[in-house]
């Protein structure tokens, strides 16, 4: 198994990616010297090339399958097309989930509950073991999927399970459209300059409001070099079409959406009469 190395100062430096190709695979790699910083990561998921969370909505019993948050284009290429979903299909995925003293523990997905990169861009993966088996076997708990949009300065931390660390600022803004590429992201979660510059391999990871275990949105994205609308430089589009650019800017997704499409078994059903998920 071989050892990556983390300079802090590299880490604070480097600019995000939204789209990344991993350094590393981080299910092959051990960390360190990578700061924690007090971090809760009970529920926080690697996978090979990014980040993302064990979750759980608000009813959902602990006796069915567990359910784990990423980013659509954490499938990887070809990515999702702009204006497509995929819904219900089988996908066998080795990913490790967290306890609550950070070690990581081997679990598989049986199917893609639902992914798109059209509107916001998050995957929801079904696990093969309950939440109930989950907890049995590591004592790990899902952190909790809320059903409601977030405000603006709320205070939050991204915790990436890729790099091992987090990252605290607060929500400064919502983008009417972010475009990135061929992809359109609309309602964005722009981030408070002070702390939440985040780095390829944090996609996916859950953006959690402060002192909670709460999933209020998804890291995604930001502005690497200063281009306008271009891979790995999102730009942000208002009412009246007027785009500006902003280097450095990170940005995350709304995640709330799914509450109006989920069906009283907790599976997606895109068809629901006033879903606002990508069909």
């Amino acid at each position: 198994m071989k050892t990556i190395f983390i300079i802090l100062l590299a880490l604070s430096t480097t600019t995000a990616f939204a789209f990344p190709e991993a350094p590393f695979n981080a299910l092959e790699t051990t960390l360190k010297g990578n700061p924690n910083q007090d971090y809760n990561f009970e529920g926080i998921v690697k996978l090979s090339g990014c980040s993302g969370s064990l979750i759980r909505f608000s009813g959902q019993p602990l006796t069915g399958k567990a359910f784990v948050l990423t980013n659509g284009h954490c499938l990887g290429r070809p990515f999702i097309a702009q204006g497509e979903a995929i819904i219900n299909k089988p996908k066998r995925v080795r990913m490790k989930i967290a306890d609550n003293k950070m070690k990581f523990h081997s679990v598989k997905s049986t199917r893609i509950i639902y992914a798109t990169m059209t509107g916001t861009d998050m995957a929801i993966y079904e696990l093969r073991k309950t939440y109930e088996e989950i907890f049995d076997k590591w004592g790990i708990s899902p952190l909790n999927y809320i059903a409601d949009h977030p405000f603006i300065s709320t205070p939050i931390e991204i915790i990436s399970g890729y790099w091992e660390r987090g990252y605290r600022c607060h929500i400064d803004s919502f983008i009417f459209q972010l475009r990135e590429d061929g992809w359109i992201f609309t309602d964005s979660i722009k981030y408070s300059s002070d702390g939440c510059h985040t780095i390829g391999g944090t996609s996916g990871s859950p953006i959690i409001e402060a002192g909670t275990r709460d999933v209020i949105g998804i890291n995604n994205t930001g502005n690497e070099r200063g281009r306008e609308c271009t891979m790995n430089n999102p730009c942000e589009v208002d009412e009246d079409g007027t785009v500006a650019v902003y280097k450095g800017a990170s940005y995350g997704q709304q995640t709330y959406q799914v509450y109006t499409c989920l069906r009283p078994d907790f599976q997606i059903d895109t068809t629901m009469d006033g879903c606002l998920l990508q069909h």
